[in-house]
């Protein structure tokens, strides 16, 4: 383990250390006083040594910067700094003035040494000015004393860090802190220019990458801007931050990062997710790669060859993470914890007193028991919350099982060559959705708490969007109950995504363009048109499987008949212009037939119908379409035509008749808004009719 003075913590250019560390430098709430002290345990038994105090909203830090600290808030930062100091981790205290400060105003360039004068007689020896995300549009007392932005930072800089007595660290933040903000480039940028020229030699400069959330951070780049700043950077690290989205975690491992850097930078600090339980494995896997040496001499952990840099693999140093991060979830100090174990072990349950726990009696309920967490759970959970530029092995997985089952549905809607392993990969699908489900659970019940508090909004979400691939999957299948009617017109609030944000973001041309699974657009073609005697096959087939994918218990045959099921089997034609079919790419996919005369229709099955029935709705009307036809629209498009041409015939009313248990049509036809529960006290105990006037 290196220490801050250790010859083993020192740069790799020059007599520097290289600085190892977490920067909190997110924007959302910052973390305790408690999970700051417990950071500094972590990263003292990681071999880390850098702290880097710039939480975003905190008032004093950025927006109010004038302010002094408070007795109490003095007291909190003493105590921090000395708990950082006990676990051999550097406390570097950050100072963000530029949303507002005049440069050329000698009040506020003493306003600013005198807020770190009062930090440094908290203990805080090493400090940073951070220049970062604000205008670049100076004021008009500013334009006339420096002749650029970059000259005005670089004179309160160095000032402050003469005024300080030039400390041993001491970073500065540009405005143009990654090669997408300089222009027109890195190797041309005159504000970076005036930095690496101006700035004295002993301040560090931070650097994000190439971009603000860099997917790669090359040897060749860092070497470019190394040369324009005429210093080696730090590098602050945003590929684990989810600030910027409130939907994300990443707990993947740092990666794309050549191990070959080390020896070109200054230091490495990791800014991570804004939940403080779940910087785990960002920050263990970047001390496992701080742990790689330019030369390949020993190492703590040995990585192997296999990837593409041999001195540090990232799924190594990932399940290594996993590992640790398990017991963190399995311990707790909150009793009454119950965890289903090996029959082998003979530990005894562990209760919330001295008292005897409660043992169900005989025929009772037996206590609820956890499944425990397993490593399998948490490799899971990191697939699904990877990364910024990519999902994880088992995510992608899904994504491809899932986009090959909608391309190939035909084969689920008709037997085809496909239809055998379409229906076995649908199963394979819905295992992979099923451990999804169970790994929820398991974290739902783990002893650790305040890890679950920070995990469960994630998990819930793609808990809930798997449950909805899941179910569509079924639906393609022509499975009907609850998974399918999840797929409905009306869902519940959870069957869809996203509230206002995500409403803005579907109406934009460029949505889902960034999607880390590409597929071309799919879109369902549908086509309406008239009946004729060559789709009674289809029709029949239609009626036939629909009554197979009813609830009922009871055989179809055993039922008592609907008075359109003559229409749809084709032993009573429909009226002229009253039979419409839906089709899509495969073939028929739903119908429409009507009678406007409901008559020979009950005559036909003997029932008996009042007369007062035959005045108000003298028309009948069937309609059914598959599964496989997630969109309503075209079922409503053909029943409207339908009932158009009803009305055309001088009918002044339609009904229909629906078997108790056939939701689905149920909610079609409430949806519709027009038809309404029909009294018919002559009809059997599970059948019930809906009507509208015309």
């Amino acid at each position: 383990m290196s220490t801050p003075g250790s010859a083993e913590a020192r740069a790799h250019t020059g007599t520097r250390r290289f600085i190892s560390g977490v920067v909190e430098g997110f924007y959302g709430r910052p973390w305790t006083m408690e999970q700051r002290t417990e950071l500094f345990k972590r990263e003292q038994k990681w071999g880390l040594n850098t702290y880097f105090y710039a939480p975003k909203n905190d008032y004093k830090h950025r927006m109010y910067w004038r302010d002094l600290y408070s007795a109490e808030e003095a007291g909190q930062l003493t105590a921090l700094i000395s708990a950082a100091k006990q676990h051999d981790v550097e406390f570097i205290y950050a100072i963000s003035p530029g949303l507002d400060i005049t440069f050329s105003n000698p009040k506020e360039v003493a306003a600013l040494k005198r807020k770190l004068d009062q930090v440094r007689h908290f203990g805080c020896r090493s400090f940073s000015l951070l220049f970062d995300d604000i205008e670049t549009e100076m004021c008009a007392a500013d334009k006339q004393a420096f002749s650029s932005f970059a000259h005005a930072q670089v004179a309160i800089t160095n000032a402050v860090y003469q005024h300080l007595g030039d400390p041993e660290t001491f970073l500065f933040c540009p405005t143009d802190y990654c090669a997408a903000f300089c222009t027109p480039n890195v190797s041309q940028s005159s504000y970076l220019h005036t930095v690496g020229e101006k700035l004295l030699p002993g301040i560090d400069v931070l650097w994000t990458g190439p971009k603000v959330v860099s997917h790669n951070i090359s040897v060749e780049s860092i070497e470019e801007v190394s040369s324009v700043l005429k210093r080696a950077p730090v590098i602050w690290d945003n590929i684990h931050a989810n600030d910027y989205d409130p939907q994300r975690t990443f707990l993947g491992p740092f990666k794309d990062r050549p191990t070959e850097l080390i020896p070109n930078l200054g230091g490495v600090l990791t800014n991570p997710n804004c939940e403080f339980d779940l910087n785990f494995v960002a920050i263990h896997t970047l001390a496992t790669w701080c742990k790689a040496t330019a030369d390949g001499a020993q190492r703590d952990v040995e990585m192997g060859d296999e990837e593409q840099d041999p001195r540090y693999s990232p799924q190594k140093a990932l399940t290594l993470a996993l590992t640790d991060w398990l017991q963190e979830f399995l311990s707790t100090d909150q009793p009454g914890a119950r965890l289903k174990k090996d029959s082998s072990d003979e530990e005894p349950m562990q209760t919330d007193g001295g008292g005897s726990s409660y043992a169900p009696g005989p025929g009772e309920k037996p206590l609820y028991t956890a499944e425990p967490l397993s490593l399998d759970d948490l490799k899971l959970l990191s697939d699904l919350f990877h990364l910024p530029y990519e999902h994880g092995p088992a995510a992608r997985a899904m994504l491809q099982e899932l986009d090959w089952l909608k391309k190939h549905s035909r084969a689920a809607a008709a037997e085809t060559d496909e239809t055998a392993e379409w229906r076995s990969r649908a199963q394979q699908f819905d295992g992979m959705c099923e451990a999804v489900v169970q790994m929820f659970n398991r974290l739902s019940n783990v002893p650790n708490r305040s890890i679950l508090y920070d995990l469960y909004n994630y998990i819930c979400d793609i808990k809930s969007g798997v449950d909805l691939a899941r179910a569509y999957v079924k639906t393609l299948g022509g499975e009907s109950g609850p998974s399918a009617q999840r797929m409905s017109e009306d869902p519940e609030p959870w069957g869809f995504r996203g509230g206002l944000s995500g409403e803005f973001q579907r109406m934009l041309p460029c949505h889902g363009n960034r999607d880390l699974f590409r597929h071309p657009p799919a879109m369902a073609v549908y086509s309406i048109r008239e009946y004729c005697t060559e789709d009674k096959l289809e029709v029949q087939r239609i009626s036939r499987e629909m009554q197979s994918a009813g609830e009922s218990k009871v055989p179809v045959m055993m039922q008592p008949p609907l008075l359109c099921d003559g229409l749809s089997a084709g032993e009573i034609s429909p009226s002229p212009q009253c039979a419409l079919v839906l089709e899509d790419e495969i073939g028929v996919c739903g119908y429409a037939l009507a009678l406007t005369d409901a008559k020979p229709a009950a005559t036909k099955i003997q029932r008996a119908v009042s007369e007062s029935v035959f005045k108000d709705f003298p028309s009948l009307v069937t309609v059914q379409v598959l599964p496989r036809v997630t969109d309503p629209s075209p079922a409503k498009r053909m029943i409207g035509g339908l009932l158009s041409s009803i009305r055309s015939s001088g009918s002044r009313g339609v009904f229909c008749e629906l078997r108790q248990n056939d939701r689905r049509m149920h909610d079609f036809y409430a949806k519709l808004g027009s038809f309404k529960p029909v009294q018919i006290p002559e009809l059997p105990g599970d059948i019930f009719a809906m009507g509208t006037s015309l």
